[in-house]
């Protein structure tokens, strides 16, 4: 049976094309289109449901400490309000999901994938020790502004939001109703994550969607926006097979992250989380493979699981997401590739229907972030 949001009859109302996606009915597209809805948030506001993503706290003085050891990266060190995008890692340096870090007064506040959202809760209650307590939040509904307009919106509703920057949060109220919001999302725009109780989701939708600038937004264009920023997806650019060096997410491990000596390269916490020799060495060594981004020089799109070619026809990977871009006009695509055949402006080939389809290596993102920071 699948689950539905509790804006599942307003997305109805507003036209949506509801998919199943994660387990749950969500709109992948209202009566405007895909493009249409991606170029609205480009260039005004677009409104998101997610509140098909898991979100959990983990209490107590020990929440960070406990944390720490099942990921990279400095938890301890963040101070109430703070963000951070890491990984959990499984013992093979693989990652078990993307999440989204937030020190609040009591402890952590964590958001994780739809899909992951069963196996990431197990995980960390099988994992943490009774040193803090750990809390679903299934009553939360989480919503999305994104887009060039969204700071002066928000600044109507929150001054507390809106002076934000990005990877910041803090607890306010929109219209009397009580409210976690950060400055952060998935599209490379600036814009707000709004965490908020099941009952209010729809008051709150709504009084967003009255603004002019504003529209609803689906999962299509959420897809091609993150595409087009260059972020990952997991089951696509990461699963527990890929490691963070290959996924392209070296700045994870940046030099100060994990709070000690910085004459050991890249550091790891003191109590090593889960894959780390591997991660390190291949921090030293590089990795065989690597996240790229690909500019397809064709018309036709070059999706997921597509095989890349070198100019002998060797196989050195595939394509792990691809999609028309609407910003660019064109299809792109990201890929997992021999390291080797990495080389910015090196023309591969994706392997369509038998076709060879050129591609070029390309940097990523295909457009620039316009984060508040």
């Amino acid at each position: 049976m699948l689950k539905q949001t509790p804006l599942y009859h307003l997305h109805l109302e507003l036209g949506a094309k509801i998919v199943p996606f994660a387990g749950y009915q969500m709109p992948l597209q209202y009566s405007k289109g895909i493009i249409h809805e991606h170029l609205h948030c480009r260039s005004h506001a677009g409104f998101f449901d997610i509140s098909h993503m898991g979100q959990c706290l983990i209490l107590g003085d020990s929440a960070a400490v406990e944390l720490e050891r099942l990921t990279p990266g400095n938890i301890t060190g963040l101070k109430p309000g703070e963000q951070k995008y890491t990984v959990l890692t499984n013992n093979d340096g693989g990652i078990i999901d993307d999440i989204i870090i937030t020190r609040i007064d009591s402890g952590l506040m964590i958001i994780v994938n739809a899909a992951c959202k069963d196996k990431d809760f197990a995980y960390l209650k099988n994992h943490l020790s009774g040193r803090c307590t750990f809390k679903e939040l299934p009553d939360h509904a989480l919503l999305v502004l994104q887009g060039p307009a969204a700071a002066t919106i928000m600044r109507k509703f929150s001054a507390a939001a809106a002076a934000l920057s990005f990877m910041q949060a803090c607890a306010t109220e929109i219209d009397g109703i009580p409210c976690n919001i950060s400055r952060s999302g998935y599209t490379g725009e600036d814009g707000f994550e709004i965490s908020v109780a099941n009952q209010y989701a729809e008051q709150l939708a709504c009084l967003l969607l009255a603004e002019d600038e504003v529209e609803a937004t689906g999962l299509g264009a959420r897809d091609t926006l993150r595409l087009e920023a260059g972020l990952c997806l997991y089951g696509h650019e990461l699963n527990e097979s890929i490691t963070p060096v290959e996924a392209g997410l070296q700045w994870l491990f940046k030099k100060g992250s994990f709070g000690f000596a910085q004459d050991r390269p890249f550091g790891f916490a003191q109590g090593k989380f889960p894959g780390a020799d591997k991660i390190l060495y291949q921090l030293q060594n590089g990795s065989e493979k690597i996240r790229t981004g690909l500019l397809v020089e064709s018309k036709i799109p070059v999706r997921d699981g597509c095989v890349i070619t070198d100019s002998e026809d060797k196989a050195i990977g595939h394509v792990t997401s691809g999609s028309f871009s609407p910003s660019l006009g064109r299809p792109i695509a990201m890929a997992l590739l021999e390291c080797g055949s990495v080389t910015l402006g090196n023309t591969l080939y994706a392997i369509v229907r038998d076709r060879k389809i050129p591609v070029t290596v390309t940097k990523l993102p295909f457009i620039p972030h316009r984060y508040h920071r």
